[in-house]
């Protein structure tokens, strides 16, 4: 073989007898990600910053100065001076007075969720159901709800008075005999007040369910009843199940509600009436033992407490019912972020 026929190496190896790595590629994208990054957290803050705030403003800080005036004897003026420690607790705690408030909270919790519940549900039921005048149905039984609790608590305490409306017009059909002192009666003064929760706030719950029925997908009620299903067989296993998470929700807000009420009953029972009618709640004992004696460290110390057992009740609720609907949530998040990758 010639010398012209030697071919001649190409390539790196001729030079150094090996293979030459290629250069490492440079993250040119890591300025750009951390910059992304950066205006991220940027508008999460400017965004959330103003809500924060207010919520420090006007709830955190509140509730920690009345849990500090509760450790006071304070008359509202001034500095508190006067070192009472856990005795306006203890105070509350062992007062009979404040038990039955806290019996009457939780009596009209449970009477709101069993009356008001299948009474919202029926009605949106109906209203879900493509009948004549729906729209002025849905307007009667909204109305309550918009309507001032002052107006609402007026009207119906001189409509249920012992010489109100009620009475009267009993007496003008000749039904002497059902003729009740319904506010001043122990016996029937919680049915007359839950009567008037549930005209008031029948309307949002029933708003609640109906936006609830209205996601549910009508192809399911057509296959139903193609399989034979009657109206309420449909009901009971699609409309309720379905329908879970908004009575869930409803729930939760129906409790937290009837645990915080106040006006209603102080409008229409006045401040000493209540106790005696039975239908006293843990506001209104906190506003007669606090604000009207003067004792406002008493009175911070109520808040606190009506604080504690609503906290108690929601983180319970949140716990074992609401968790459902939560990690479900959660779970639907957590199984699309696997997907894509």
């Amino acid at each position: 073989m010639s010398d012209s026929q030697v071919m001649a190496p190409e390539g790196p190896s001729a030079a150094g007898g090996g293979s030459t790595p290629p250069p490492a590629a440079q993250p040119a994208a890591e300025p750009s990600r951390r910059g992304a990054d950066w205006r991220k957290r940027a508008e999460i803050t400017l965004l959330t910053g103003p809500a924060i705030l207010v919520f420090l403003t006007f709830v955190i800080v509140p509730v920690v100065m009345a849990a500090y005036y509760g450790f006071f004897r304070w008359k509202g003026f001034g500095p508190p001076t006067d070192f009472a420690g856990l005795q306006n607790y203890v105070s509350i705690l062992t007062d009979p007075t404040f038990q039955d408030a806290v019996r009457h909270n939780f009596i009209i919790v449970v009477l709101s969720l069993v009356i008001q519940g299948p009474v919202a549900i029926l009605f949106a039921l109906l209203m879900n159901q493509k009948i004549r005048g729906r729209s002025v149905i849905r307007m009667l039984i909204f109305v309550p709800y918009v309507i001032s609790e002052v107006i609402v608590g007026t009207g119906w305490a001189l409509m249920m008075s012992d010489t109100g409306a009620v009475n009267t017009v009993l007496a003008k059909i000749g039904l002497e005999n059902l003729q009740q002192s319904w506010l001043a009666d122990p016996n029937i003064a919680m049915g007359t007040l839950m009567l008037i929760l549930t005209w008031k706030y029948v309307g949002f719950a029933v708003i609640l369910m109906l936006a609830g029925l209205q996601s549910i997908p009508e192809e399911l009620y057509e296959a139903a009843a193609i399989d034979g299903a009657s109206f309420w067989q449909q009901q009971f296993r699609i409309t309720l199940p379905l329908l879970g998470p908004t009575i869930r929700i409803w729930a939760f807000l129906s409790m937290i509600g009837a645990l915080q009420l106040f006006d209603l009953v102080n409008i229409i029972w006045g401040q000493y009436v209540a106790a005696t009618a039975g239908t006293s709640t843990m506001a209104t004992y906190m506003y007669l033992n606090g604000h009207l004696a003067g004792n406002y460290g008493f009175g911070s110390a109520v808040a606190v407490v009506l604080f504690m057992i609503s906290l108690v009740v929601a983180l319970f609720y949140q716990r074992f019912v609401l968790r459902r609907d939560t990690e479900g949530a959660v779970t639907g998040n957590s199984g699309r972020k696997r997907r894509k990758k």
